[in-house]
């Protein structure tokens, strides 16, 4: 157990990021179980505490009375300064043990620009960052979330990665390694990475090899063991309404990113957002039951005393029997105080009653995404959505009392030109003038956030290159000397960060060596633009002597074999094919859950199904 000195927690900001004991947390006694995990998201305590999986993931595992969870974040720069200064490693906030001391250390992986930080976290904790130099005394260091689904730039770092959905998958790793320990960690680190490569969903890099071709791109990726799986498909939960959820979360003593309690609807979103990585590698949709979710969002609010519940989902307005939902939920806590909020609302999904239902408590502005500025990129990307959906929405919007929206869009999209980006600045003055239109005077605030495409694997646009740094940063002064309005308010993302994030994304393991140098030369906290050194980026591509534009702006072929092939969300390559070619040639492909199936492979490869409970009452 680690002895934390006052005087040190003094001098760092935030201390209570580093003390543990919040309402919910949960101590073991790790003499009594068989496994012990250290959960992680390698980002600082606000953002990991706010990420929803690894809170399900610690209610499931500590529900195990063989298995103790603990979390662990990345400590900001001037918590690391003094770690390092007085020897004292990474640890977990429940025991204050050392990480290196667990069984399993999970990471979840969300974001590229968080890769410094794994190592970071590894190195503060004694713990070898290469899988090769580690034996069966060190910790399974496991990597989930979506960036998994083309692991290979962090390849050599991981002993294994999960594809999918956790809450299984989880349950049969805990076996597998419990097993092992039992059975004295026979055959050694290499006897439980071929046993955990026997595990649907879980893939071990060490157990493939990479070829390449003489132009640099992956000629094979293929396994060296029998044990090893050709292509290692995702796990899936089959029925969200069969597994346990966080209806116990952690309350953290200071302000997180989520404040809030998370209600879950459904998995899924089968719009077809050709753009969207999660709109594939979730699929299909499953909905919870509404009396499930009602009875899940009562028992949040007994064990927390939150007053505000997100109804949270990649489209959480498609939830079929949301009226209905929101209904109850208002009536059983509105008493309490209890509001209920939706992070974005889809335009065509608008309901200005569900909308005014939603803030009877507590009002703030509205969010929409519409994504692109005009109908020719709408229809390219497949939003499904039309200029009227927007001016309908707004318009209702604005007769009933509100005067802030916000706006999402996306830029460098594919085929896009000069007239599509002004078409964003378009519609944020359509916006300010449906207002006067309705008011009869000005007074409307419009906010534009104008993020970076990047070309993400498993989606349609996976073939694409990106823009280039400089054409992403011409656009961003395109639009914003179009947007001159005091009353629109312009964010942009920083393209610097969006390319080196394109770079990652279609990398394959070449990229790991760039990856520890950067670390090497000060890396970490890359998504944050304070501590974002772009530089030291590009020192360690060139020290590396690799091309990160071969990664990042590159267009490529269909027959091209991509550094994750051998990976699969369970959605088929000709699929995805055929949605880039239907973008081409700005062609729509319906919502399959509504109308026919668009024949993507997940339901039948996978043997799991859509579950819509409004469909079925």
């Amino acid at each position: 157990m680690i002895n934390l000195d006052p005087a040190m927690l003094n001098r760092v900001i935030k201390p209570a990021r580093y003390t543990g004991n919040e309402w919910n947390s949960i101590k073991k006694d790790h003499d009594k179980v068989a496994v012990t995990v250290a959960l992680s998201l390698p980002d600082v305590y606000e953002v990991g505490m706010s990420n929803l999986g690894l809170k399900i993931l610690y209610q499931i595992l500590n529900n195990r009375v063989d298995t103790a969870a603990e979390r662990v974040y990345a400590p900001w720069v001037d918590m690391e300064a003094e770690m390092r200064e007085r020897n004292i490693p990474l640890y977990t906030l429940e025991s204050l043990k050392p990480v290196k001391e667990f069984d399993i250390v999970g990471f979840s992986l969300q974001y590229e620009m968080s890769y410094s930080n794994v190592l970071n976290m590894l190195d503060l904790a004694g713990i070898p960052l290469f899988t090769a130099e580690r034996d069966e005394h060190m910790p399974i260091i496991i990597g989930g979330g979506p960036c998994t689904f083309n692991a290979e730039p962090v390849a050599d770092f991981f002993d294994c990665l999960v594809l999918g959905e956790g809450e299984e998958v989880m349950e049969d790793i805990i076996a597998a390694v419990s097993s092992w320990k039992k059975a004295g960690k026979i055959n050694g680190r290499s006897g439980i990475l071929r046993s955990l490569a026997q595990i649907g969903g879980v893939y071990v890099p060490s157990l493939y090899d990479v070829t390449y071709h003489e132009d640099g791109t992956v000629a094979k990726v293929l396994p060296n063991c029998p044990e090893a799986p050709l292509v290692v498909t995702k796990r899936v939960v089959k029925d969200l309404n069969t597994v346990e959820y966080a209806t116990r979360p952690i309350v953290p003593f200071l302000d997180i990113v989520h404040d809030r309690i998370m209600l879950e609807l459904f998995r899924g979103c089968t719009r077809g957002c050709r753009f969207c990585q999660a709109g594939v590698l979730y699929r299909p949709v499953r909905e919870r039951r509404p009396e499930l979710l009602l009875k899940m969002a009562k028992e949040m609010v007994d064990s927390t005393g939150y007053n505000e519940i997100s109804l949270t989902s990649l489209s959480s307005a498609d939830y079929s029997c949301l009226p209905d939902l929101v209904d109850s939920l208002m009536g059983e806590l509105k008493e309490q105080g209890v509001s209920v909020s939706l992070p974005s609302l889809r335009i065509d999904s608008f309901s200005i009653d569900l909308a005014q239902k939603v803030q009877q408590v507590r009002k703030s502005g509205l969010t929409f995404a519409p994504e692109a500025g005009s109908q020719r990129m709408r229809d390219v990307i497949n939003k499904g959505v039309t200029q009227k959906n927007l001016e309908d929405a707004v318009s209702a919007a604005f007769q009933a009392g509100w005067s802030t929206v916000k706006l999402y869009f996306m830029m460098g999209l594919p085929t896009e030109t000069d007239e599509d980006v002004l078409g964003i600045a378009d519609l944020a003055y359509k916006v300010l003038d449906l207002y006067k239109e309705i008011k009869g005077r000005k007074g409307a605030k419009v906010t534009v956030s104008v993020s970076c495409f990047v070309p993400k694997p498993h989606t349609p646009f996976q073939w694409f290159g990106q823009d280039l740094a400089s054409e992403f940063e011409r656009k961003q002064q395109l639009l914003k000397a179009r947007l001159r309005d005091r009353n629109i308010t312009f964010n942009w993302h920083d393209a610097r960060t969006s390319f080196l994030e394109g770079a990652f994304a279609r990398g394959d393991r070449r990229l790991g060596q760039v990856l520890l140098k950067a670390w090497q030369n000060g890396a970490r906290f890359d998504g944050w633009s304070e501590y974002f050194k772009y530089d030291v980026w590009m020192d360690a591509f060139n020290t590396c002597e690799i091309d990160p534009y071969f990664y990042a702006t590159r267009h490529r072929d269909f027959d091209e074999v991509m550094p994750w092939d051998h990976l699969s969300s369970g959605a088929s390559k000709s699929f995805l094919q055929r949605e880039y070619e239907q973008a081409v040639t700005e062609e729509l492909t319906c919502d399959c859950r509504r109308e026919h199936c668009s024949a993507c492979g997940v339901c039948p490869g996978l043997g799991v199904e859509v579950l819509d409970w409004g469909s079925r009452a």
